[in-house]
């Protein structure tokens, strides 16, 4: 809600009472905002209070609409369509606002601290191959969703947790010692984290090559999988890490460390950050132990063969593993461990684990597993769910090698923006190092919101072609209005005084750019309490959208004679430029002042 329309609804919880001569129910006075084909700014829902009134929506609308009139400065007039009151709010309230906030550096965000400490988790990449497009979903997301939720005052810490060891490790590590013939990041020219996940490639290329040769001497093919020689290698070595052998464990250190040279600038290509790395090396011992603790507790269970399982019927779910029968540890025992750690260290109110859809089942059975073990906290832990990612040319698949390089991805909408922007040809007296950071910025900026702007829980479709699109609901479409918006001001000058502006001077034009400012703070809201950075990228285009109305339609900006009207203008796009700046910025997307 507003702070126009919580203002509304203390004046109607004053005025209501006197003229039905009774006391109204909070609940039944509805307010919204006025929709676009009517007059008004903002609507009363009537129909609840003519229990009260026993008169028509209409009359009652009416009487509630006279008075109002006639105690209120700001609103200045009324329409009825049938039991709606729309409600037309003084130019005056709209300038008064303008005046308190056009200078507000931190204008939308909260002006106090919540008290309330949060964690995201995000990223939270496997060290077996490099990231790719659904990484790159899951890291805005993250990072947009911590920035959202400063904004709206709370305490927020950006942490990931790095699956460095389990079997899919163990695939790369054993491909490498097989068919790597000692190649490293250096000797390839690959990054590390490239260079591990061709090996994961590798070893799924030969697996099934030794399925096949399996299938053709008459074995099953469950058997198959299990029996193949190069997964019981596999298993073996991971058995082998989990016992400390120095072998094995030096290995994974060296592959490891090139696998995060390579993150490190991927992240940094990005633009995200963490305040926080936990490594799945670490934090699955206390998950392990912490299990052990529990394996004789109430639904907790060990089978014959040595597993360690939790009984989950009473909460309408199946039995879960948390040991297997050789002691090594599941994702959930690392999971278990690393939210113990986290707590001890934050005590956080939230726990949110940015993590796509196809783990809902997990996370819930996470958090009631930690609460079987005593930790209350855990009614704090938060799934922020999202959809995948699809291309036009189908479903991606690691292991096969067929998913969509991170690096490769943002080096292409990065050289398509640098094209597009040539084309454009107005960049020709701009320094090479400063073209090379605005086609960064463009690109990446294309990217990012082209993947925010779609609800997270909805599975969506990228298109890179559209997405870097310099017309339509685009970054590049955004960024080329705040340059713009950058251009008029060094043009002109702003900064001058409006103090004396007759109200009667601002136009309607003026005051639509005004209204759609003022619903900022109500957005930065709805953004956190959703954690849904689209609602912070719909607003801005809405936002872009209404500015070029304007601009487009008021060329006296520039040629306008009235001092002090020109400055109001001025003053008006400054504002836009900043909302524009900053609404951007929490979603990572940096905005030129040159395009």
């Amino acid at each position: 809600m507003n702070p126009l329309e919580s203002k509304l609804i203390g004046e109607l919880q004053t005025i209501l009472p006197q003229i039905f001569n009774q006391e109204i129910d909070s609940g039944q006075i509805q307010i919204q905002q006025t929709r676009k084909d009517f007059v008004g700014d903002l609507t009363l829902v009537v129909f609840p209070l003519t229990k009260i009134s026993r008169k028509s929506p209409e009359q009652t609308a009416n009487e509630i609409g006279d008075e109002l009139l006639s105690k209120l400065d700001w609103i200045t007039n009324y329409n009825v369509v049938k039991g709606f009151l729309n409600l037309v709010v003084s130019k005056k309230y709209w300038l008064n606002f303008f005046r308190d906030n056009y200078l507000n550096n931190k204008f939308g965000f909260a002006a106090k601290a919540s008290g309330k400490k949060m964690m995201v988790e995000y990223s939270s990449p496997n060290t077996n191959k490099p990231l790719h497009l659904g990484h790159l979903r899951n890291n805005f997301l993250g990072y947009s969703v911590a920035e959202i939720l400063k904004a709206n005052g709370h305490e927020v810490y950006k942490v990931q947790i790095i699956n460095d060891r389990g079997i899919h490790i163990c695939k790369s590590m054993l491909a490498w010692l097989k068919f790597g013939n000692s190649e490293t990041p250096e000797s390839s020219g690959l990054k590390g984290d490239h260079l591990v996940g061709k090996y994961y490639v590798e070893f799924d290329k030969q697996y099934k090559a030794e399925i096949s040769t399996l299938l053709d001497s008459g074995m099953e093919e469950e058997e198959a999988k299990k029996k193949a020689p190069l997964m019981l290698e596999a298993q073996e070595m991971l058995q082998k890490w989990e016992a400390g052998d120095e072998e094995v464990r030096a290995l994974w250190q060296k592959m490891n460390t090139w696998v995060y040279d390579g993150f490190k600038l991927t992240y940094e290509t990005m633009g995200v950050d963490f305040d926080k790395l936990y490594y799945e090396s670490n934090t699955y011992i206390q998950g392990k132990e912490k299990v052990l603790d529990y394996k004789n507790a109430e639904d907790f269970y060990q089978k014959e063969d040595g597993s360690i399982w939790i009984n989950l019927e009473k909460d309408k779910l199946d039995n879960k593993l948390l040991l297997r029968s050789d002691g090594t540890s599941v994702y959930m025992t690392q999971d278990i461990g690393t939210a113990i750690i986290r707590h001890e260290e934050f005590a956080c109110q939230n726990y949110l684990y940015v993590v796509g859809n196809e783990q809902d089942y997990h996370f819930k059975v996470l958090a009631i597993i930690l609460k079987r073990m005593g930790m209350q906290w855990a009614d704090g832990i938060e799934h922020l769910s999202y959809g995948m990612v699809d291309l036009p040319s189908g479903k991606m698949k690691s292991r096969e090698g067929t998913v969509v390089d991170a690096d490769d991805l943002m080096e292409q909408m990065e050289n398509t923006a640098e094209e597009i922007s040539k084309e454009l040809g107005k960049l020709n007296d701009m320094p090479v190092a400063e073209q090379k950071e605005l086609f960064h910025n463009i690109g990446l900026g294309a990217l990012k919101y082209f993947i925010l702007k779609v609800d997270p829980k909805k599975r969506m479709l990228f298109d890179p072609k559209e997405s870097i699109d310099f017309n339509g609901n685009t970054g590049p479409f955004i960024q080329y209005a705040h340059a713009r918006i950058q251009s008029i001001l060094t043009k002109n000058n702003a900064g001058g005084s409006f103090e004396n502006l007759s109200i009667e001077k601002i136009e309607d034009l003026d005051l639509q750019v005004v209204k759609k400012l003022h619903e900022y703070p109500q957005i930065i809201f709805e953004a956190g309490a959703n954690k849904s950075p689209a609602v912070i990228a719909n607003y801005i285009y809405d936002l872009v959208k209404e500015f070029n109305h304007f601009y487009q339609n008021s060329p006296a900006i520039i040629k306008e004679e009235d001092v002090e009207l020109k400055s109001f203008r001025l003053a008006l796009c400054e504002l836009t430029g900043n909302v524009i700046k900053s609404g951007m910025g929490l979603l990572g997307i940096n905005v030129p002042n040159r395009m």
